[in-house]
């Protein structure tokens, strides 16, 4: 019988069992050891940093990065900062974050991570002094068209295009596009809106951008790209003195491939044109990413990605088994606990199905990675008049926001 390992989980050929023998002394003198003959950093040598504002973006990954945290969260006994009730699954998103946004029966709190549209100040009041601030972004091109896709039935300007299409939207934006129309945040300069920005400044206005740049660098110890996750999560680690099994992770909230439109290189340029502020921030941030990496060591970033991707790996054999993940669109998923939301009939969320004979102990490890998030957050102490309160604001006044990821 072989044995597999995955941080303190021994998967078994027969029934998927999964058992928690004490490994990780071992697993980390191994890591230590291939880190020690590379001449690299080693994270973990101090005391977990466990105060964290993540900006949680749209389109982004950001929700598998939220599921990430909360992971952690529970793991180490912390406190979540979850919205009041009439805020919905965001704190009042679109307005500016502020502190009565905040369930008060989750502070004082270690993190937090549901969308806001981010203002320090109020942050200031509600988290620790010593917290730190990371954001992740996409690629301007490729998440206004997720974006597009996605709130095709919700974004006024979109819903104005008259054959629905993204080209003819392109072609002429400010035919469509108002800022004082509904979810109008999301068909313009959506991450610099996010970020507090000013959203609707012409793109001659290169000195804003870069200007806001600036600022937003000297507010965010990390600015994560979802292009090149694994390596923005290796700089997280770092950063939070965190080990390698704080970060692995499963892609939650995928759209299927049939929902995905190829963009033309005329349309990436129009996307970008259109969404100047958005490209400043990427292509600076994206370079940033970099240096950042290259000063940490580029072959030991590649070994930590290494890792991290075996570590994946077993995760998905205790979980899957032999076979790759069993990914379904959400429509086909029976079990309510791993079924994602679905925002219309044009665009598929996948979920996860798990194997039948996966004994309770492996499911319950499993579930903590593949849980869309209004499960976990029912499972990390939400009670259920609140959650019912939640879903009843949120599926009737706003379009699903929480789905992410391409």
């Amino acid at each position: 019988m072989t044995v597999s390992l995955f941080f303190g989980v021994l998967p078994l050929n027969d029934g998927l069992k999964a058992s928690y023998p004490e490994i990780n002394c071992f697993l980390s003198s191994l890591r230590n050891i291939a880190f020690f003959l590379l001449g690299c950093p080693m994270p973990g040598l101090t005391t977990k940093h466990t105060n964290v504002v993540f900006l949680k973006t749209h389109k982004t990954a950001s929700s598998t990065m939220q599921s990430l945290l909360f992971r952690f969260v529970e793991r180490h006994n912390l406190t979540m900062a979850f919205p009041k009730r009439s805020c919905g699954l965001q704190f009042c998103y679109s307005s500016f974050f502020s502190p009565d946004f905040v369930h008060p029966d989750t502070l004082p709190a270690n993190m937090i991570t549901s969308h806001m549209r981010f203002r320090k100040t109020a942050l200031q009041k509600v988290m620790p002094e010593d917290s730190k601030y990371i954001t992740i972004l996409r690629e301007p091109a490729s998440m206004f068209e997720s974006l597009f896709s996605y709130y095709s039935s919700y974004v006024q300007s979109f819903k104005e295009v008259p054959d629905g299409s993204l080209k003819t939207f392109l072609d002429d934006p400010l035919r469509y596009y108002g800022p004082n129309k509904g979810y109008s945040s999301y068909a313009h300069n959506t991450l610099t809106f996010y970020l507090g920005g000013e959203n609707d400044r012409p793109a001659a206005d290169v000195a804003y951008a870069h200007d806001f740049v600036k600022e937003v660098e000297k507010v965010f110890s990390l600015v994560m790209i979802s292009e090149y996750f694994d390596e923005s999560l290796v700089l997280l680690r770092h950063l939070l003195s965190w080990d390698l099994e704080d970060i692995v992770y499963l892609k939650i909230n995928a759209r299927t491939e049939s929902s995905k439109k190829k963009l033309s290189p005329d349309l990436v340029a129009k996307i970008r044109s259109w969404n100047s502020i958005d490209a400043y921030l990427y292509d600076y941030f994206n370079a940033t990413l970099w240096v950042k990496l290259s000063d940490l060591g580029l072959d030991c970033v590649a070994e930590e990605v290494k890792l991290l991707r075996q570590a994946q790996e077993r995760l998905m054999t205790t979980c899957f088994g032999r076979e790759s993940p069993m990914e379904r669109p959400g429509s086909q998923i029976k079990d309510s606990d791993l079924r994602p939301w679905q925002p219309s009939n044009k665009v598929g969320i996948v979920g996860y199905v798990l194997p039948e004979n996966i004994d309770q102990e492996t499911r319950a490890l499993c579930l903590r990675f593949i849980m869309p998030e209004l499960c976990f957050l029912f499972s990390l102490g939400v009670s259920l008049t609140s959650l019912s309160d939640w879903l009843h604001i949120t599926f009737n006044r706003l379009p699903a926001l929480y789905v992410e990821y391409p």
